[in-house]
Parts: C-alpha cells; sequence; structure tokens
C-alpha cells in the first residue's frame, strides 16, 4: 500500500532519516516509537505527502487514498458538527446534487416523447445505483454511529462547530477521517482530546479496520490495544519490530544489549588499532601498514546507543516554604451551569504531603474541582486554603498562555526566580530542550513542546502544592517518564487529574472519583483502587461508569450503591472531619512535649515541668477521644 524507499531528510546538514526504507501493507497496525524529536510527526507528514523528502521517495501503490488526523486544524465558521461531518461524503454529496437536479427537471419538464427526457429517466437511474453502491442510504446511519462513539449526544448535531472546544473540534475531524474509508489512516495522537468511552469505541473501531493504520500515540494501553507492529526512530534509522508496543519494548532491550555489547567490541577494536598505528608511523618499514589502518578505521560505521535512562536525569521541583497540616478544607462544595448539576455536596480535606488522583470520565467535574480549589472559579458551598500554601497550576490549556513572540529560553527565565536561573538550561535540557532548541521561538513550537516548556517552567518556582490537569497530553513516553521521575522527587502535596493509570500508579497514595454526580474517596494508590473497585484494569472501571439518566434520582443510586442513607453519609462525614480535626491537635500537642523533652536536655524550670505534665494529660484524652470517634467509624 505505501512503500518507502531509502528516505532520507536532513536540516542544516544534519540528518534526521537516512536511507529508510520499509513497506505499509493491508491489515498493518504500525504504531511510531521514538524520543521527542526523533521525527514521529515529520515521518507521518511525509507518508501523506504533505511533506517532501530531501532523498529518497514515498511511493503510494495503486490508487491508495491516505487519510492524515493533524492536531492542526482550521474549521469555516458557519457549519453545524452534521454539516462537517457530512463533508466526508464528497463524491456522494457531488451524486446527490446531481440527482436533485435530474429530479426536479423530470418534475418540472413536460415533453416526456423527447430525447432529452428519456436521457434524464436513463440518469436518474444510473446516479441512484451509483449513489446506492457507494453507500448513500446507510451514510446518516454512519455519521450518527461514529459521532455517538466519539462522544456527541444528538442534540450536538445541530450546534455550531465554533460553539465546542479545540478538542470536541478535533474529534469532528476525526469523525471525517473515519467516515472516509481510507486505505490508509495516518493518526497523530488521535487520543489526545477523547474521554475512556471514546477511547474504548476507538480502539475497537481500529481493530477492525479493513485497511492500514500508522499512529503516533503515548498511550501505550491505546498501542497495545491497537497495534500489530512498532516502527522505531532510533538514531537516524527505522527499526521495525513485528509486535505491539509492549512486547516491542522486550525486544528492544535484547537488541540494545547485543548493540552496547557490539559497541564495546568495537571500542575496544578501534582502541588496540589505534595503538598500531602509533606504533608503527615511529617506524617507517610500516609507515603503509600505518596508513592502511588510519583509511580502515575511518570506513568504520561507529555503533551508536542512545541513552534512554531518564532515571538518572536529576530534576526536582523547587524547595517552597512549609505549609500548615491542612491545605484544602472543602465542605458542601456544589458546582451547576444552568440546570445541569455537575457534582453538590462535595467534603473533603487535603493534608499536607498527601498525593491524590481525579479521575472519572470526562464531563463529570474532575478539572471544574480542580479550577474551584485554585482559582476560586464560582461554586457553592466552602473551600478554605491553608497557611503558607503556595499552589503551581497546570492546566489543560497552559501552553496556550505562552508568550508568542519570545524564546523558549527568555519564557522559562521569565518563570525563574533568582535561586532557580542558574538552573533554566538544566530543566529545560531534561524537557528536551537543548543546543539550539533553546532558541526557538515559542510561535513555532508544536503542542508536544509547548507543554513541555510548560511543565518546565513548574519547576523553576517554588511551590508547595501542585494542581495538574491531565499534564501528560502530547507528551512523549519518554517525556512522561521524566515528569513522573520529578513528581516522585516532589515534597510538598500533588493533585492531579488524568486518565493514564501507568502515570498515576506509584504517584497517588489516595484517590478521588467522580461518578454520578458524587466524589468518591479512595484510600491507597490507584492499585488498591481497582482491586476495591474489583475492576480489571482503569479504562474498564471508567467504561462502566455511564451517565445518569434524565429524571434518575442519583440519591438513590448512591444509596443502592454504599448501602448507606443520606443521613448516614452526613454523619459519616462529620465523624471523619472530626477525626481529622483530633490528628491536628494531637500533632500540636506532641509537637510541644518533643519541644520540652529537646529543652530538659539542657535545663528546665518547674513552669516548664508543670506545662509538660498538663500536656500529657491533654494528649491521653484527645489520643481517648480519637479511639472513640474512630469506633464510630
Amino acid at each position: 500500500m505505501l512503500l518507502v524507499q531509502n528516505l532520507g531528510v536532513h536540516f542544516a546538514g544534519n540528518y534526521l532519516f537516512d536511507n529508510v526504507s520499509f513497506r505499509v501493507n493491508k491489515g498493518n497496525r504500525v504504531g511510531l516509537a521514538g524520543k521527542n524529536g526523533a521525527g514521529k510527526s515529520t515521518l507521518l507528514k511525509i507518508l501523506a505527502k504533505q511533506q517532501d523528502s530531501d532523498e529518497g521517495d514515498v511511493v503510494h501503490e495503486g490508487e491508495v487514498s491516505v487519510g492524515f488526523l493533524t492536531q492542526d486544524i482550521d474549521f469555516e465558521r458557519g457549519r453545524t458538527v452534521w454539516e462537517e461531518a457530512g463533508r466526508a461524503f464528497e463524491q456522494l454529496n457531488e451524486i446527490q446534487k446531481k440527482i436533485d437536479y435530474t429530479n426536479e427537471q423530470l418534475t418540472t419538464r413536460t415533453d416526456y416523447e423527447s430525447e432529452e427526457y428519456t436521457k434524464l429517466i436513463e440518469d436518474i437511474t444510473v446516479l441512484t445505483d451509483r449513489f446506492s453502491i457507494l453507500g448513500g442510504y446507510t451514510k446518516d446511519a454512519e455519521m450518527e454511529k461514529i459521532l455517538f462513539g466519539l462522544g456527541f449526544k444528538a442534540e450536538d448535531f445541530h450546534r455550531q462547530t465554533d460553539e465546542f472546544s479545540g478538542g470536541w473540534r478535533m474529534r469532528i475531524e476525526l469523525a471525517k477521517l473515519l467516515l472516509q474509508k481510507h486505505d490508509v489512516l495516518l493518526l497523530d495522537e488521535p487520543t489526545n482530546h477523547l474521554d475512556i468511552d471514546s477511547i474504548l469505541w476507538l480502539e475497537e473501531f481500529l481493530q477492525d479496520y479493513p485497511g492500514a493504520v500508522v499512529l503516533v500515540s503515548h498511550d501505550k494501553q491505546f498501542l497495545d490495544n491497537v497495534t500489530n507492529r512498532t516502527l522505531e526512530i532510533a538514531n537516524k534509522q527505522v527499526h521495525d519490530y513485528k509486535a505491539n508496543y509492549s512486547k516491542y519494548i522486550e525486544l528492544r532491550q535484547e537488541r540494545r544489549e547485543k548493540m552496547e555489547q557490539a559497541q564495546k567490541n568495537q571500542e575496544q577494536y578501534i582502541k588496540h588499532t589505534q595503538q598500531l598505528i602509533e606504533k608503527f608511523r615511529a617506524k617507517a618499514s610500516k609507515a603503509a601498514t600505518a596508513q592502511s589502518l588510519i583509511k580502515k578505521l575511518d570506513k568504520i560505521d561507529r555503533i551508536e546507543v542512545e541513552n534512554e535512562d531518564v532515571h538518572k536525569m536529576n530534576i526536582r521541583f523547587a524547595s517552597a516554604v512549609t505549609p500548615g497540616k491542612i491545605i484544602f478544607e472543602l465542605e458542601n462544595v456544589g458546582k451547576a451551569y444552568g440546570e445541569k448539576q455537575i457534582f453538590d455536596n462535595v467534603s473533603f480535606f487535603v493534608n499536607r504531603g498527601e498525593k491524590i488522583a481525579f479521575v472519572g470520565q470526562n464531563g463529570q467535574g474532575k478539572t471544574t474541582l480542580a479550577r474551584a480549589m485554585v482559582d476560586g472559579l464560582n461554586h457553592t458551598g466552602s473551600i478554605k486554603l491553608g497557611h503558607n500554601v503556595e499552589v503551581g497550576y497546570f492546566a489543560q490549556n497552559q501552553a496556550e498562555v505562552l508568550n508568542e513572540k519570545w524564546t523558549v529560553l527568555e519564557e522559562a527565565e521569565y518563570a525563574s526566580t533568582e535561586e532557580t536561573r542558574k538552573q533554566v538550561r538544566d530543566v529545560l535540557g531534561a524537557f528536551l530542550f537543548s543546543g539550539e532548541a533553546v532558541e526557538k521561538k515559542v510561535s513555532v513550537l508544536s503542542g508536544g513542546e509547548r507543554n513541555r516548556l510548560a511543565l518546565a517552567k513548574l519547576l523553576l518556582k517554588p511551590f508547595n502544592v501542585l494542581v495538574m490537569d491531565e499534564p501528560t497530553n502530547h507528551l512523549d513516553i519518554q517525556s512522561k517518564e521524566i515528569l513522573k521521575q520529578a513528581l516522585k522527587k516532589f515534597d510538598g502535596t500533588l493533585i492531579l487529574v488524568s486518565h493514564d493509570r501507568e502515570f498515576l500508579d506509584g504517584l497517588a497514595n489516595k484517590v478521588f472519583e467522580f461518578r454520578d454526580g458524587k466524589v468518591k474517596e479512595f484510600l491507597g494508590g490507584i492499585n488498591e483502587y481497582l482491586v476495591e473497585r474489583k475492576a480489571q484494569g482503569f479504562r474498564e472501571i471508567e467504561a462502566s461508569s455511564n451517565q445518569p439518566k434524565d429524571g434518575e434520582n442519583l440519591d438513590v443510586e448512591v444509596k443502592k450503591e454504599n448501602e448507606l442513607s443520606q443521613e448516614e453519609i452526613k454523619e459519616q462525614r462529620r465523624i471523619k472531619n472530626r477525626i481529622t480535626k483530633l490528628e491536628d491537635e494531637i500533632a500540636g500537642f506532641e509537637s510541644e512535649i518533643a519541644s520540652l523533652e529537646k529543652k530538659f536536655e539542657t535545663s528546665h524550670s518547674d513552669e516548664d515541668l508543670k506545662k509538660y505534665d498538663e500536656l500529657k494529660l491533654s494528649l491521653e484524652d484527645k489520643m481517648q477521644e480519637w479511639e472513640e470517634w474512630m469506633e464510630k467509624i
């Protein structure tokens, strides 16, 4: 279907690809892998013939139709979702226009015996047959199926496209691409703006797709479920693995170990040869031999092994002042847009040092609650910020607020403090901006590069609380791992809104699930959460969380799930709040007692001894009260 022959691409004399050849056949589900900047998106553009190569060629064998989903879209205003999606059927739309015109002629003309009228009858027969063969009578059903699958509701079909966010417009573009039934689909980060239900639907669609698929994605599980082949771009070459992503990682490690051994053997050979050259140079009789060895060395292709160990990248978030024990205190928080209640009666504490994950389907209010906590988005109920709390917030549109006129380095330096300014280049390097890349203008950066720059800026200011909304969107797999390692070393409080189970694993020690207008707390990490919900996978949980139907009593559903009445739920909440406050008081007494005991090592007064005894008694009383409240749970 697609044949790549001796492909070469270079910029300023440096090769991005050199002498690359491979074929994409029908039924192939190909995942493109490689470090950021390796050329994955460039290769997709070349396959789509939207960018020329410097050497070699891409051959579309036969009449191959290629569809390409990019991250850059440009909709014309004035069309509805249905009209925009319908543009996928260009040929059918043209035939429909001819059918309408011909029918109008047949209706209005009266020269029934003429040759022209007979020709019109023949034309309408041919046109309707062609229309039927191309699926004209089933296209509306196809459009509904794909739009519903990508998360649109029937009432959305007649809304203007410019009423939707960029993420939803991307779904419309994806819908058009799938409706066109191309022989080859080229997809650049297709899951970036999809919720879990839409991702699951797209996986099934692509698994059954009759043509070929080539895609770039940072979602490992999506790659595993869809692909049966992986092309790795590394060291200007493309390495072909007949396996999905997880199996490719295993095979690549085996290949890497062999390359490292070959590199070591080559280095020993080169070292030995160089020693011989130095030895023979000193003797006139051996000068020719020395020159021969030099030529032999010049012809050797040096084996290069990419450094992929992100764990060695020692980057961490800047230190900040220690906040109070309570970071956020939420009481009966709710949010509605018009008559639609997103969530209600949300009450919980966020304590210092907690690592929390917000999980659940899109539209359940994860981002809304995060914004209410950070920037005071209008809500009902109370949200209190603790003492000395300094919040760093990464929003899904964070990359859109960068200064287009500045360079990467200028943007990062502006975000830094006096203490962190000397670390700017190291932090940028960790997020894959090094050398000349730091002088690139923000205006020319890709979506992934903008996200990485916005994340790098967060490391250059001292925060003791981080709230991050889908931080892995647009990040490649290596950049995601760099961020995860930095967050593991972050000693502050962390709240993550994410669908990415692998990213959350090891980062979160508490999970808040947003479901059916309620927020439910699970103690433990993401894996403990999965066990408690008796689910095999994170996606299975989110996919089973159906939206409530019109008129459905959410309180009844919550009672059925938890086997508790609303009064019992409120009582449980009151008990938990009291326990949290008692724990704070106990911590205060313990701190004062520890201070006095340290003081006693050098000196003490009768007043100190009296205070010490009083604190001990108070501590015992609070501990007793704490045990009584715990029994009520």
